[in-house]
Protein backbone atom coordinates (compact mmCIF):
# COMPACT_ATOMS: atom_id res chain seq x y z
CA UNK A 1 0.00 0.00 0.00
CA UNK A 2 3.00 2.08 -0.51
CA UNK A 3 5.77 2.62 -2.71
CA UNK A 4 8.44 5.02 -3.88
CA UNK A 5 8.71 6.26 -7.64
CA UNK A 6 12.41 6.62 -9.14
CA UNK A 7 12.22 9.16 -12.18
CA UNK A 8 14.82 7.81 -14.49
CA UNK A 9 14.59 10.88 -16.27
CA UNK A 10 15.36 13.10 -13.81
CA UNK A 11 17.94 10.81 -12.19
CA UNK A 12 19.75 11.35 -15.97
CA UNK A 13 19.17 15.13 -16.36
CA UNK A 14 21.03 15.60 -12.88
CA UNK A 15 24.19 13.22 -13.65
CA UNK A 16 24.72 14.70 -17.46
CA UNK A 17 24.60 18.35 -15.46
CA UNK A 18 27.44 17.39 -13.52
CA UNK A 19 29.62 15.33 -16.36
CA UNK A 20 29.03 18.41 -17.94
CA UNK A 21 30.43 20.23 -14.92
CA UNK A 22 33.38 18.06 -14.27
CA UNK A 23 34.36 17.20 -18.16
CA UNK A 24 34.90 13.76 -19.74
CA UNK A 25 38.85 13.67 -18.67
CA UNK A 26 37.64 13.26 -15.28
CA UNK A 27 35.97 9.67 -13.57
CA UNK A 28 32.50 10.19 -12.37
CA UNK A 29 31.63 8.45 -8.86
CA UNK A 30 27.90 7.64 -8.29
CA UNK A 31 27.43 7.56 -4.46
CA UNK A 32 24.85 5.12 -3.74
CA UNK A 33 25.69 4.12 -0.13
CA UNK A 34 22.94 3.87 1.92
CA UNK A 35 20.24 2.22 -0.48
CA UNK A 36 20.81 5.11 -2.95
CA UNK A 37 19.87 7.69 -0.48
CA UNK A 38 16.61 5.58 0.23
CA UNK A 39 16.21 5.41 -3.28
CA UNK A 40 17.02 1.87 -3.95
CA UNK A 41 20.61 1.51 -4.41
CA UNK A 42 20.24 -2.18 -7.40
CA UNK A 43 17.75 0.16 -9.52
CA UNK A 44 19.64 3.44 -8.87
CA UNK A 45 23.12 1.63 -10.11
CA UNK A 46 22.25 0.63 -13.21
CA UNK A 47 20.52 3.74 -14.34
CA UNK A 48 23.85 5.61 -13.63
CA UNK A 49 25.89 2.95 -15.40
CA UNK A 50 24.19 3.13 -18.05
CA UNK A 51 23.83 6.97 -18.32
CA UNK A 52 27.83 7.06 -18.42
CA UNK A 53 29.14 6.73 -14.60
CA UNK A 54 32.61 5.30 -14.15
CA UNK A 55 32.33 4.21 -10.56
CA UNK A 56 30.10 3.98 -7.60
CA UNK A 57 30.52 4.69 -3.93
CA UNK A 58 28.97 2.44 -1.13
CA UNK A 59 29.23 2.27 2.36
CA UNK A 60 29.46 -1.18 3.31
CA UNK A 61 30.64 -4.46 2.10
CA UNK A 62 27.40 -5.78 2.03
CA UNK A 63 26.25 -3.20 -0.50
CA UNK A 64 29.21 -3.84 -2.82
CA UNK A 65 28.37 -7.58 -2.79
CA UNK A 66 24.78 -7.29 -3.39
CA UNK A 67 25.53 -4.98 -6.46
CA UNK A 68 27.75 -7.47 -7.53
CA UNK A 69 25.16 -10.37 -7.40
CA UNK A 70 22.87 -8.19 -9.55
CA UNK A 71 26.00 -8.36 -12.20
CA UNK A 72 27.56 -4.81 -11.39
CA UNK A 73 31.31 -4.82 -12.64
CA UNK A 74 32.16 -1.69 -12.47
CA UNK A 75 34.94 -0.57 -10.09
CA UNK A 76 32.79 -0.17 -6.67
CA UNK A 77 34.54 1.78 -3.74
CA UNK A 78 33.62 1.02 0.15
CA UNK A 79 33.56 4.42 1.66
CA UNK A 80 33.22 3.44 5.04
CA UNK A 81 34.93 1.32 7.50
CA UNK A 82 35.63 -2.14 6.23
CA UNK A 83 35.84 -5.07 9.70
CA UNK A 84 39.01 -6.95 9.52
CA UNK A 85 37.14 -9.91 9.61
CA UNK A 86 35.42 -8.87 6.33
CA UNK A 87 38.41 -7.98 3.80
CA UNK A 88 38.65 -11.52 2.51
CA UNK A 89 34.84 -11.30 1.18
CA UNK A 90 35.43 -7.82 -0.10
CA UNK A 91 38.68 -8.46 -2.11
CA UNK A 92 37.32 -11.74 -3.86
CA UNK A 93 34.54 -9.68 -5.00
CA UNK A 94 37.34 -7.20 -6.06
CA UNK A 95 35.67 -4.30 -4.06
CA UNK A 96 38.01 -1.17 -3.68
CA UNK A 97 38.64 -0.48 -0.15
CA UNK A 98 39.06 2.70 1.49
CA UNK A 99 41.92 2.64 4.18
CA UNK A 100 43.48 3.85 7.07
CA UNK A 101 44.39 1.73 9.93
CA UNK A 102 48.01 -0.29 9.86
CA UNK A 103 45.98 -3.18 11.17
CA UNK A 104 44.07 -3.76 7.88
CA UNK A 105 46.95 -3.64 5.98
CA UNK A 106 48.26 -6.34 8.03
CA UNK A 107 45.33 -8.37 7.12
CA UNK A 108 45.18 -7.49 3.61
CA UNK A 109 48.57 -9.29 3.45
CA UNK A 110 47.17 -12.44 4.69
CA UNK A 111 44.04 -12.19 2.74
CA UNK A 112 46.09 -11.19 -0.43
CA UNK A 113 48.21 -13.83 -0.43
CA UNK A 114 45.05 -16.31 0.42
CA UNK A 115 43.60 -15.65 -2.42
CA UNK A 116 46.62 -14.86 -5.16
CA UNK A 117 45.02 -11.47 -6.08
CA UNK A 118 45.49 -7.99 -5.31
CA UNK A 119 43.84 -5.58 -3.14
CA UNK A 120 42.80 -2.09 -4.90
CA UNK A 121 43.34 0.82 -2.01
CA UNK A 122 42.51 4.41 -1.37
CA UNK A 123 43.81 5.90 1.10
CA UNK A 124 41.75 8.44 3.20
CA UNK A 125 43.78 11.23 4.88
CA UNK A 126 43.06 13.71 7.49
CA UNK A 127 42.61 17.46 6.31
CA UNK A 128 40.43 18.14 8.95
CA UNK A 129 36.94 16.69 9.26
CA UNK A 130 38.58 14.22 12.23
CA UNK A 131 36.27 11.45 11.03
CA UNK A 132 38.19 8.65 8.67
CA UNK A 133 41.52 9.64 8.03
CA UNK A 134 45.25 9.36 8.18
CA UNK A 135 47.30 11.89 10.47
CA UNK A 136 49.84 13.48 8.57
CA UNK A 137 53.11 12.51 10.44
CA UNK A 138 51.89 9.09 9.99
CA UNK A 139 51.56 9.02 6.50
CA UNK A 140 54.55 8.13 4.75
CA UNK A 141 55.43 5.44 6.70
CA UNK A 142 51.87 3.78 6.29
CA UNK A 143 52.10 4.32 2.50
CA UNK A 144 55.86 2.81 2.88
CA UNK A 145 53.96 -0.62 4.52
CA UNK A 146 51.45 -0.12 2.35
CA UNK A 147 54.41 -1.02 -0.28
CA UNK A 148 55.93 -3.28 1.28
CA UNK A 149 52.85 -6.03 0.46
CA UNK A 150 53.22 -5.96 -3.18
CA UNK A 151 49.62 -7.55 -3.66
CA UNK A 152 48.07 -3.97 -2.12
CA UNK A 153 47.82 -1.61 -4.62
CA UNK A 154 47.51 2.48 -3.64
CA UNK A 155 45.19 3.28 -6.69
CA UNK A 156 43.16 6.52 -4.58
CA UNK A 157 43.70 8.90 -2.20
CA UNK A 158 40.83 10.64 -0.97
CA UNK A 159 39.85 13.26 1.83
CA UNK A 160 36.37 14.88 2.88
CA UNK A 161 34.91 18.00 3.46
CA UNK A 162 33.75 19.01 7.08
CA UNK A 163 31.96 22.08 6.52
CA UNK A 164 31.49 22.68 2.41
CA UNK A 165 27.15 22.59 2.71
CA UNK A 166 26.75 24.58 5.70
CA UNK A 167 27.52 28.49 5.62
CA UNK A 168 28.44 30.68 2.62
CA UNK A 169 31.60 31.29 4.38
CA UNK A 170 33.72 28.69 2.66
CA UNK A 171 36.90 29.39 4.52
CA UNK A 172 37.13 26.53 6.19
CA UNK A 173 36.30 23.82 3.14
CA UNK A 174 39.50 26.17 1.36
CA UNK A 175 41.93 25.26 4.26
CA UNK A 176 40.74 21.76 3.79
CA UNK A 177 41.56 22.02 0.20
CA UNK A 178 44.73 23.75 1.28
CA UNK A 179 45.75 20.65 3.20
CA UNK A 180 44.96 18.28 0.90
CA UNK A 181 47.16 20.07 -2.04
CA UNK A 182 49.81 20.38 0.73
CA UNK A 183 49.86 16.49 1.25
CA UNK A 184 50.14 15.69 -2.78
CA UNK A 185 52.87 17.95 -2.44
CA UNK A 186 54.41 15.97 0.02
CA UNK A 187 53.89 12.78 -1.82
CA UNK A 188 54.99 14.58 -5.14
CA UNK A 189 58.29 15.27 -3.20
CA UNK A 190 58.79 12.03 -1.82
CA UNK A 191 58.40 10.14 -5.58
CA UNK A 192 55.08 8.63 -4.47
CA UNK A 193 52.39 8.97 -7.21
CA UNK A 194 49.22 7.63 -6.13
CA UNK A 195 46.85 7.70 -9.40
CA UNK A 196 43.45 9.16 -8.13
CA UNK A 197 43.10 11.75 -6.37
CA UNK A 198 39.52 12.78 -5.02
CA UNK A 199 38.29 15.50 -2.40
CA UNK A 200 34.87 16.66 -4.57
CA UNK A 201 31.25 15.98 -3.42
CA UNK A 202 28.50 17.71 -4.97
CA UNK A 203 28.38 20.76 -2.91
CA UNK A 204 32.39 20.93 -3.59
CA UNK A 205 31.77 20.31 -7.57
CA UNK A 206 28.88 22.98 -7.69
CA UNK A 207 31.15 25.69 -6.35
CA UNK A 208 34.95 24.91 -6.79
CA UNK A 209 36.16 23.78 -9.87
CA UNK A 210 39.91 23.33 -8.40
CA UNK A 211 38.18 20.44 -6.85
CA UNK A 212 37.98 18.40 -9.23
CA UNK A 213 41.46 16.41 -9.29
CA UNK A 214 41.02 12.91 -10.96
CA UNK A 215 37.46 11.51 -9.55
CA UNK A 216 34.21 13.24 -8.15
CA UNK A 217 32.09 12.04 -5.97
CA UNK A 218 28.45 12.98 -6.60
CA UNK A 219 25.79 12.03 -4.07
CA UNK A 220 22.91 14.41 -2.94
CA UNK A 221 23.27 16.26 -6.11
CA UNK A 222 22.75 13.12 -8.48
CA UNK A 223 19.29 12.84 -6.66
CA UNK A 224 18.04 15.91 -7.72
CA UNK A 225 18.27 17.75 -3.76
CA UNK A 226 20.77 20.50 -2.93
CA UNK A 227 23.38 19.91 -0.92
CA UNK A 228 22.14 22.95 1.18
CA UNK A 229 20.13 26.44 0.77
CA UNK A 230 23.45 27.70 1.54
CA UNK A 231 25.15 25.61 -1.58
CA UNK A 232 22.48 26.92 -3.56
CA UNK A 233 22.75 30.46 -2.20
CA UNK A 234 26.41 30.52 -2.47
CA UNK A 235 25.64 29.40 -6.21
CA UNK A 236 23.93 32.30 -6.97
CA UNK A 237 26.42 34.92 -4.98
CA UNK A 238 29.22 33.27 -7.29
CA UNK A 239 27.41 34.11 -10.69
CA UNK A 240 27.10 30.43 -12.07
CA UNK A 241 24.64 28.86 -14.14
CA UNK A 242 22.38 27.01 -11.76
CA UNK A 243 22.00 23.86 -12.07
CA UNK A 244 18.33 22.90 -12.84
CA UNK A 245 18.06 19.51 -10.45
CA UNK A 246 15.28 17.73 -10.57
CA UNK A 247 14.10 15.60 -7.53
CA UNK A 248 13.78 11.96 -8.50
CA UNK A 249 12.06 10.17 -5.64
CA UNK A 250 8.28 10.38 -4.65
CA UNK A 251 7.20 8.34 -2.00
CA UNK A 252 3.20 7.37 -2.55
CA UNK A 253 0.34 5.38 -0.38
CA UNK A 254 -3.07 4.49 -0.24
CA UNK A 255 -6.46 6.03 1.26
CA UNK A 256 -6.95 2.61 3.56
CA UNK A 257 -9.73 4.16 5.29
CA UNK A 258 -12.43 7.67 5.18
CA UNK A 259 -14.39 8.15 8.42
CA UNK A 260 -16.46 11.42 9.51
CA UNK A 261 -15.89 12.52 12.97
CA UNK A 262 -17.85 15.13 15.26
CA UNK A 263 -16.54 18.32 16.87
CA UNK A 264 -14.90 18.18 19.35
CA UNK A 265 -13.65 14.53 18.87
CA UNK A 266 -9.65 13.74 19.85
CA UNK A 267 -7.49 12.19 16.72
CA UNK A 268 -4.68 9.42 17.53
CA UNK A 269 -2.42 8.80 20.33
CA UNK A 270 -2.08 11.08 22.81
CA UNK A 271 -5.12 12.71 22.20
CA UNK A 272 -2.74 15.63 20.40
CA UNK A 273 -5.46 16.78 18.44
CA UNK A 274 -9.20 18.02 18.78
CA UNK A 275 -11.35 18.54 16.21
CA UNK A 276 -13.19 22.09 15.85
CA UNK A 277 -15.60 20.86 13.24
CA UNK A 278 -17.51 18.04 11.83
CA UNK A 279 -14.43 16.38 10.19
CA UNK A 280 -13.51 13.66 7.31
CA UNK A 281 -10.40 12.00 7.93
CA UNK A 282 -8.36 9.54 5.87
CA UNK A 283 -6.29 7.16 7.70
CA UNK A 284 -2.91 6.43 5.96
CA UNK A 285 -0.91 3.30 6.04
CA UNK A 286 2.31 4.69 6.79
CA UNK A 287 4.18 5.12 10.16
CA UNK A 288 7.44 5.64 11.92
CA UNK A 289 8.41 2.32 11.01
CA UNK A 290 8.22 3.20 7.65
CA UNK A 291 10.48 6.16 8.07
CA UNK A 292 7.88 8.93 8.33
CA UNK A 293 8.55 10.54 11.41
CA UNK A 294 6.97 10.95 14.30
CA UNK A 295 8.16 14.83 14.13
CA UNK A 296 5.62 15.56 11.95
CA UNK A 297 2.93 14.94 14.12
CA UNK A 298 0.22 17.63 13.80
CA UNK A 299 2.30 19.85 11.10
CA UNK A 300 3.14 18.15 7.87
CA UNK A 301 0.77 17.86 4.57
CA UNK A 302 0.22 14.72 2.15
CA UNK A 303 -1.25 15.04 -1.25
CA UNK A 304 -4.44 13.75 -2.60
CA UNK A 305 -6.23 14.93 -5.70
CA UNK A 306 -3.33 17.54 -5.68
CA UNK A 307 -4.42 19.43 -2.90
CA UNK A 308 -2.66 19.94 0.79
CA UNK A 309 -4.06 17.72 3.51
CA UNK A 310 -3.08 18.13 7.18
CA UNK A 311 -1.98 15.21 9.27
CA UNK A 312 -4.13 15.40 12.37
CA UNK A 313 -2.58 13.31 15.58
CA UNK A 314 0.40 12.18 16.28
CA UNK A 315 2.40 9.69 13.52
CA UNK A 316 1.88 6.17 14.82
CA UNK A 317 3.80 3.51 14.10
CA UNK A 318 1.97 2.17 10.85
CA UNK A 319 -0.50 5.24 10.20
CA UNK A 320 -1.19 8.50 9.94
CA UNK A 321 -4.52 10.56 9.39
CA UNK A 322 -5.29 13.26 7.53
CA UNK A 323 -7.94 15.94 7.40
CA UNK A 324 -9.72 15.81 3.83
CA UNK A 325 -12.71 17.75 4.80
CA UNK A 326 -11.85 20.18 2.36
CA UNK A 327 -10.84 17.65 -0.73
CA UNK A 328 -14.63 16.35 -2.30
CA UNK A 329 -14.55 13.38 -3.83
CA UNK A 330 -11.68 11.43 -2.08
CA UNK A 331 -12.22 7.95 -2.50
CA UNK A 332 -10.82 4.44 -0.92
CA UNK A 333 -7.54 3.38 -1.89
CA UNK A 334 -6.93 6.90 -4.06
CA UNK A 335 -3.56 7.78 -4.37
CA UNK A 336 -1.70 10.05 -1.85
CA UNK A 337 1.57 11.85 -1.96
CA UNK A 338 3.82 12.09 1.14
CA UNK A 339 7.11 12.96 -1.05
CA UNK A 340 6.46 14.74 -4.69
CA UNK A 341 3.75 16.54 -6.76
CA UNK A 342 0.28 16.30 -7.40
CA UNK A 343 -1.82 18.48 -10.00
CA UNK A 344 -0.03 21.95 -9.54
CA UNK A 345 0.84 21.36 -5.36
CA UNK A 346 4.33 19.56 -4.21
CA UNK A 347 5.87 18.01 -1.11
CA UNK A 348 9.62 18.16 -1.35
CA UNK A 349 11.92 16.69 1.19
CA UNK A 350 13.25 19.77 1.65
CA UNK A 351 9.93 20.84 3.40
CA UNK A 352 9.66 17.69 5.95
CA UNK A 353 13.43 18.40 6.69
CA UNK A 354 12.43 21.88 7.97
CA UNK A 355 9.57 20.51 9.70
CA UNK A 356 11.76 17.95 11.36
CA UNK A 357 14.48 20.32 11.78
CA UNK A 358 16.89 18.42 10.15
CA UNK A 359 18.23 17.99 6.64
CA UNK A 360 16.87 16.45 3.27
CA UNK A 361 19.25 13.57 3.33
CA UNK A 362 17.85 12.05 6.74
CA UNK A 363 14.27 12.88 4.96
CA UNK A 364 15.12 10.55 2.23
CA UNK A 365 17.56 7.55 3.43
CA UNK A 366 15.17 7.33 6.38
CA UNK A 367 12.56 5.88 3.71
CA UNK A 368 12.02 1.88 4.74
CA UNK A 369 14.33 -0.67 2.82
CA UNK A 370 11.41 -3.20 2.46
CA UNK A 371 9.16 -0.53 0.62
CA UNK A 372 9.64 -0.80 -3.10
CA UNK A 373 11.19 1.45 -5.34
CA UNK A 374 9.77 1.47 -8.82
CA UNK A 375 11.76 2.72 -11.87
CA UNK A 376 9.15 5.42 -14.16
Amino acid sequence: MQWVEINKSALVSNLQQFRRLVGKERKLLAVVKANAYGHGICQVSKIVLKAGVDWLGVNSVEEGLLLRRQGVECPILILGYTPLNRLEEAVSKNLHLTVYNFETLDKLAQVCQQLQQPAYLHLKVETGTFRQGIQQEDLLSFIEKAESYPPLILEGISSHFANIEDTTDHSYAQQQLKNFIRILRFLDNNKINIPLKHIACSAATILFPETYFDLVRIGIGMYGLWPSRETYLSSLLQNKNLLQLKPVLSWKTRVAQIKRVPKDAFVGYGCTYRTTRLTDLAVLPVGYYDGYKRHLSNSSHVLIKGQRALLRGRVAMNFITVDITDIPGVELEDEAVLIGHSGKEAITADYLAQLMGTISYEVVTSIGYHIPRLVV
